[in-house]
């Protein structure tokens, strides 16, 4: 086990400057996880860090030893691709036991780490198999067991389950999860997939156009967006996003959407928007709402902070525990969160309750939350 410090790393290829001036440190134990679209520079970085790609310039240190130089078998990493690549020819047991042979490990230690991982992976009956009587799933667990063999410092992982259905993905993350809890060594693991960053992660990376554009918690990114990219990139269904006018309404704030709704601010917001409401003209910024914030209105009485519209609900996407209404919110389509049984059909009119306590202001020429 081992940190990791990358100081103003840069990488290109030709003329795609890939990976720009990235900070990172990871401490000893953590799994942060590498997220971001296709074209990042995710896979780039996790590459860098292995060997597998010289840098451009910067430094990359593991446990305080700069390994800029430093060929992939001496940096101590152990490293699980996106295909498997397990060798046809061999058994589980020999692709697994792989690795520890040809670091000439002693025949009884390698037969006590392979079973030991086999065992940990549940797929010590398939040892004497050979990768093509294998499912995917079982294919990935090989791959996994030879990496978790070894005693390395770090273990980097470059989407391994993006080949798999949904099912196995579901049942992947918690394997590896599991793993990282039982082995407590520092993994890096890169994905395009959110749901995997936010499910598996102690720590994401955001990247964007070879940059960090944010780093956290998982929970601290997506209730603490920087962006508005990053508050886009996390949630399924996404954020909504919707035009609006920072305005007074009374001794308070409130947003002017584009049909004319006047959306109230929590007044314990007014201190923090005051300013940017000028003295008389509004000010054009973008509304965030993400759709678990927008819910069925109940007679019960209007809640502090949350805010009435009448909507019409155009599609209803019915998922077994909640259903995801369509409806336009200001002149933009918005997806709202309901209860299973709230809209049983399209073209039902309803009145939605939005939560502004939990909603965000964007100022739309930077991107940036406010």
């Amino acid at each position: 086990m081992a940190d990791l410090k990358i100081s103003a790393l840069h990488k290109s290829y030709g003329g795609v400057h890939a990976v720009r001036g990235i900070d990172l440190e990871i401490p000893a134990g953590e799994f942060t996880v590498l997220v971001g679209q296709s074209g990042c520079g995710k896979s780039t970085l996790l590459r860098t860090i292995a060997g597998l790609e010289d840098i451009g310039s910067g430094s990359i240190e593991i446990a305080g030893e700069v390994v800029n130089h430093l060929p992939p078998r001496e940096r101590d990493i152990a490293m699980v691709f996106q295909n498997y690549a397990l060798y046809p020819y061999m058994t589980v047991y020999d692709n697994i036991a792989f690795g520890l042979r040809a670091r000439k490990t002693p025949k009884a230690e390698v037969e006590t780490k392979v079973q030991a991982a086999a065992k940990m992976l549940g797929i010590h009956r398939l040892l004497d198999r050979h990768p093509r009587q294998l499912s995917g799933g079982q294919l990935q667990r090989v791959a996994i067991g030879r990496a978790i063999v070894r005693n390395a410092r770090l273990y980097l992982f470059d989407e391994p389950l993006s080949n798999l259905d949904a099912q196995l993905r579901d049942e992947m993350r918690g394997e590896i999860k599991r793993l990282h809890q039982d082995l407590r060594k520092t993994m890096i693991y890169v994905t395009h997939d959110q749901i995997e960053a936010m499910t598996m992660a102690d720590r994401i990376v955001l990247m964007r156009d070879g940059r960090i554009e944010q780093q956290g918690a998982p929970l601290d990114l997506y209730e603490r967006p920087a962006t508005r990219y990053v508050a886009g990139f996390l949630g399924s269904p996404a954020m909504n996003f919707v035009d609006a006018q920072l305005v007074a309404l009374g001794d308070g704030l409130a947003l002017r959407l584009t049909d004319g709704t006047l959306l109230a601010l929590p007044r314990e917001r007014n201190d923090r928007y005051a300013a940017l409401a000028g003295a008389a003209a509004a000010r054009s910024l973008t509304l965030g709402v993400r759709p678990e914030h927008i819910g069925r209105a109940h007679d019960a009485g209007a809640r502090p902070g949350f805010s009435s519209y009448a909507a019409t609900i155009a599609i209803v996407q019915p998922t077994g525990s909640r259903t995801y209404g369509t409806f336009a919110l200001g002149g933009t389509q918005a997806v709202a969160e309901l209860h299973a049984h709230d809209i049983p059909k399209p073209g039902e009119a309803v009145r939605l309750a939005i939560d502004m306590n939990r909603a965000l202001l964007i100022d739309p020429d930077t991107g940036s939350v406010l």
